[in-house]
């Protein structure tokens, strides 16, 4: 929901006129300054005294969109990314993270309005005990952690360790009490070289671009890396025109000169990776992936062994020689 709305935004602001676009660029970095501030990470800067006239002109006229009179919104479920974070932030909505699992009844920790670092999950709730375990797996012992599967007993002891201990199957650090969630262990990809790579960071850094709705990246135990993309319907057309396509035509989603331009966009938004994260080749498509087809969790995360079922043929040619 956060990032629909953060590209949006973004996707709106390409229309409008310059000026505009700065104004909206200064309430985001003064908004966040501001957030800082307040917050106890920042100092004060003679910039925060153009804040009322920016939440005036720019952050009110959002907050109003959201129905204007939010006092708190949380976020959980799957990362939020910085960006969208720093927006809403910014902004003045008092938007918070949270961590949990199903088999932890769910929650186990979460920022505080006051106590908030968007980067991080946020401190455990009281009675939550957490450590650290091997390859960096965040492991818990809380009230709220279930019995059990239900009449499930090999998979529940899959689940704890010796001492009680539930593995969340999450790799974290811990910082000054807080939580940072760093990837899943089940989910990285070990590409043919034993290069690591880990596919949710990547993928959630290619959905900030506002041209990509949905993002699966592929290559365990392959040469190189592989997406699957679904594009944004919105920013389709003008794109295809852009390179001479005809966005009414199912072909000019194989077109050579769209894969190229998608790789583009992905390679500037992996720029913060180590140089071995880079995309090779793509598959693109305009059909969204549902939880209704059981491609998607019920809050959203890919199902990737189905999506990799789904779509076995596109793969085999994203890979085909290799």
């Amino acid at each position: 929901i956060y990032e629909r709305i953060y590209n949006t935004v973004h996707g709106a602001l390409v229309h409008r006129p310059v000026p505009a676009r700065k104004l909206f660029a200064l309430a985001v970095s003064i908004g966040w300054k501001r957030f800082l501030y307040r917050q106890g990470r920042g100092h004060w800067s003679p910039g925060l005294a153009a804040w009322p006239a920016l939440e005036r002109l720019v952050a009110r006229r959002l907050m109003a969109r959201l129905g204007g009179r939010l006092r708190i919104a949380v976020c959980g479920g799957a990362p939020l990314p910085p960006t969208a974070a720093r927006l809403f932030l910014s902004l003045g909505l008092p938007l918070v993270q949270g961590y949990g699992l199903t088999e932890t009844g769910p929650v186990l920790s979460g920022n505080r309005p006051e106590d908030n670092d968007p980067a991080s999950v946020g401190r455990p709730l009281p009675d939550v005990q957490i450590r650290v375990g091997a390859d960096g797996e965040l492991l818990v012992k809380s009230p709220g952690v279930m019995q059990g599967y239900w009449r499930d007993p090999a998979a529940t002891a899959g689940a704890f360790d010796a001492g009680g201990w539930l593995h969340t199957g999450d790799r974290v650090r811990l910082a000054e009490g807080r939580i940072y969630i760093t990837g899943r262990l089940k989910e990285i990809i070990v590409l043919a070289n034993g290069e690591k790579v880990p596919p949710a960071d990547m993928e959630m850094a290619i959905t900030a671009d506002p041209l990509f709705e949905q993002v699966m990246v592929l290559g365990d135990e392959r040469p190189y890396l592989s997406a699957l993309v679904v594009l944004n319907p919105e920013q389709w057309p003008p794109l295809a025109r852009g390179l001479g396509l005809d966005p009414a035509d199912p072909a000019s989603l194989s077109a050579g000169s769209l894969h190229r331009a998608v790789l583009r966009r992905i390679d500037r938004c992996l720029e913060p990776f180590p140089g071995h994260v880079r995309i090779r080749r793509v598959a693109c498509s305009l059909k969204p992936w549902t939880i209704h087809e059981g491609l998607l969790t019920p809050t959203l995360k890919l199902r990737r062994q189905r999506l990799m079922e789904r779509h076995r043929s596109v793969i085999d040619w994203l890979y085909a020689g290799h």
